[in-house]
């Protein structure tokens, strides 16, 4: 059997860390023991929001350089959000590369740097699902419809929730 590699090792500890203690509403593994570099995560929506009672299927893909360079994370299938992309892809700055933001929206303590983890990744999303950042939005549909039209974008995503739910 090959060493296992920094990246590997950090991603074991994570996840046998995550196994024995993880977070309410956050399920989140390596999809095999093969590869420990793409995750199955399961979220559930945040109470008081309208993605409450949902559980919401992502995937997080690390890359070989992982803690030093950030993992992407995306549902699928895709959530209705301004900081998510129309495929399904996150935008936050917890996962955008660290150092200066070139678009000065961000500190740089707001963007990825080796002492964040995997956890930490799953809490801000969480969080970023009940508190949307419209001002550094992914899909702009969304980021509309967020800021006209509140009674709507809830109502959409409440049905997303019934549907996923098969209600």
């Amino acid at each position: 059997m090959a060493p296992r590699s920094t990246a590997q090792k950090r991603l074991l500890k994570e996840y046998q860390q995550l196994a024995r203690d993880a977070p309410p509403g956050i399920v989140a593994g390596p999809v095999s023991e093969d590869d420990l570099f793409k995750w199955e995560c399961l979220l559930e929506g945040p109470p008081d929001t309208p993605y409450e009672n949902g559980v919401f299927p992502a995937t997080l893909s690390f890359p070989k350089d992982y803690p030093l360079s950030p993992p992407s994370l995306k549902f699928d299938p895709p959530l209705l959000h301004p900081n998510i992309y129309a495929d399904g892809t996150v935008c936050i700055s917890i996962l955008h590369p660290s150092g200066e933001d070139p678009n000065q929206y961000e500190r740089p303590e707001e963007r990825w740097s080796p002492v964040q983890s995997i956890e930490k990744i799953l809490l801000s999303v969480m969080s970023m699902l009940a508190e949307p950042n419209p001002e550094s939005g992914a899909n702009i549909d969304a980021c509309k419809l967020w800021r006209d039209n509140r009674a709507e974008y809830n109502s959409q995503i409440k049905k997303h929730v019934r549907e996923s739910l098969g209600l």
